[in-house]
């Protein structure tokens, strides 16, 4: 294939549907690959190794960060996050663009690894609607609620260092609006102005 992939960096904070947003692109997108991240969090209950992360030890973290192996790393939460540079550059080369789920940090580090990236930040409707969508949930204790809304603010403060951003007040609406994007973002590199 002989197309100008890029990376799609999708960022956001926990529960502003960011991950739900990712997978349902994935789902009809033949031309979008997802980059599964390494992580030293322990696995949520359904989670696989391999499919929804990489999990590793913080030694084998280390030695990842050390060989310079990760384009982007970051501590979320309290656990550190990254991407290796080997899978997008195997999605890229094989001329996929690679859909990323990452934090702030992680998005702005992706910007100078990969100056090409796409950034989208997803944006919840309102501060009251984020804390209702963490606690239906159910995953997380009350500490660790408080902490990602904490968070939040600050992530939210990040939104105009992205390319785009999009208001998740819907769901159905929200993933629209992305593909949109980043149809609009392919017509644009494929006629070759670039960004």
């Amino acid at each position: 294939m002989n197309r100008r992939a890029f990376p799609i960096v999708i960022s956001g904070p926990s529960g502003s549907g960011k991950t739900t947003i990712c997978q349902r692109i994935l789902a009809d997108d033949p031309l979008a690959a997802y980059s599964v991240s390494v992580t030293t969090r322990p696995p949520r209950p359904g989670e696989v190794d391999g499919d929804h992360y990489e999990f590793v030890t913080e030694g084998e973290f280390d030695a990842l960060v050390a060989d310079g192996a990760l384009a982007e790393w970051a501590v979320v939460h309290g656990y550190r996050y990254g991407t290796r540079r080997s899978v997008i550059d195997a999605h890229l080369a094989d001329g996929e663009d690679v859909l990323m789920d990452l934090d702030v940090q992680g998005g702005m580090s992706m910007r100078k690894a990969y100056p090409e990236s796409l950034l989208v930040f997803i944006q919840p409707p309102s501060h009251e609607v984020l804390e209702a969508r963490l606690r239906n949930r159910a995953t997380d204790s009350e500490e660790v609620i408080s902490t990602r809304l904490r968070n939040a603010i600050a992530e939210c403060e990040c939104s105009p260092d992205y390319d785009t951003c999009v208001v998740n007040d819907s769901l159905e609406h929200a993933v629209d609006e992305v593909r949109l994007v980043i149809a609009r973002e392919r017509i644009k590199r494929d006629m070759g102005s670039g960004k």
